[in-house]
């Protein structure tokens, strides 16, 4: 804030400098005057009380703090995205889970992470698609289908309550988890998934809008158990994504506005950064692992849903 200057005989005043027309400072009284040193020498006076000196110490510490908070939100992106790129799925998940345990209210935390995902699957589908993981048949089948899901999606949420879906989604989806792990220690021959991807992809993605995550898990876990490449699979979904994201968040912020831009920043600058290395890392992990891993995910994901629904978490 610069330096508390008395006036007194000694030093030289220019009578006409408003630093001047302070009188000295008194230990007892409530209001201070504040000389801070600038170019010309002086500045002139704040009248301050000693509780709103009070107020300006509380508000340093509260930016300071929201600095540091910001940097917890840039690691949040990161990490949710890494796994996200990697596995195709949960960035929802993850990103809201860091958000909760930061102390972000749940009702921000779910419209926050929904905007940042339009800049993180924007960068994760590039990446993708720079690595060779995406398939565009695959990819225009589901493009149309999942925007028309997000957009009716995020309309149904916002005049309608959508929690009384999710313990049957993760129910569906613990399932399919299990599959995938079953699968992983059998040869199946990878195939080209090509029929029911229009009410797949609407499907995922209405989920996805209502439940605040979903296109990942439903859409890429019901290709993978079907015989689809896992790479192809994941790289596509990811792709998709973006549109899903972006489409439902356009009608959440036509229909309920948008605050919190803090958090969505740090979440998309962490997002950012990490998805070029989650589309690699989908490019070089081994077949097997990548899907015993993708499998447990699933499912503990969906029985973290499932208790946390009924109050055991």
């Amino acid at each position: 804030m610069g330096s508390l200057r008395r006036h007194t005989p000694g030093n030289a005043c220019n009578k006409r400098d408003p630093c001047c027309a302070g009188a000295p400072l008194a230990v007892l009284n409530p209001t201070i005057r504040l000389f801070p040193a600038c170019a010309s020498g002086r500045r002139p006076p704040l009248n301050l009380t000693v509780e709103q000196h009070g107020q300006i110490t509380k508000m340093r510490a509260h930016k300071a703090m929201l600095t540091q908070e910001f940097v917890l939100y840039i690691v949040a992106g990161f990490i949710a995205q890494i796994i996200d790129g990697a596995l195709g799925m949960a960035y929802g998940v993850t990103a809201s889970s860091l958000l909760l345990a930061l102390g972000v209210p749940p009702a921000a935390t779910s419209a926050t992470v929904h905007a940042a995902e339009c800049f993180t699957t924007g960068a994760s589908a590039l990446s993708h698609r720079a690595f060779g993981n995406v398939d565009r048949l695959l990819f225009r089948r589901l493009l149309l289908p999942g925007v028309l899901g997000a957009l009716l999606g995020a309309y149904f949420l916002s005049n309608f309550p959508g929690d009384s879906l999710r313990p049957y989604i993760a129910g569906y989806l613990m399932i399919l988890g299990l599959v995938i792990i079953i699968k992983a220690f059998r040869e199946f021959p990878p195939r080209e998934v090509t029929t029911h991807l229009i009410p797949l992809g609407f499907i995922g993605a209405f989920v996805d809008a209502v439940g605040g995550g979903g296109w990942g898990p439903i859409v890429a876990s019901n290709l993978i158990v079907r015989g689809n490449d896992i790479r192809k699979a994941i790289g596509s979904v990811n792709a998709v994504e973006f549109f899903v994201t972006l489409s439902a968040s356009v009608m959440f912020i036509v229909t309920l506005g948008l605050s919190n831009w803090q958090i969505i920043l740090g979440l998309a600058i962490g997002g950012i950064m990490a998805a070029p290395m989650g589309a690699w890392m989908a490019k070089r992990i081994p077949i097997k692992p990548f899907m015993i891993l993708v499998g447990i995910l699933i499912t503990l994901i969906s029985l973290r849903t499932l208790l946390m629904f009924y109050g055991v978490l």
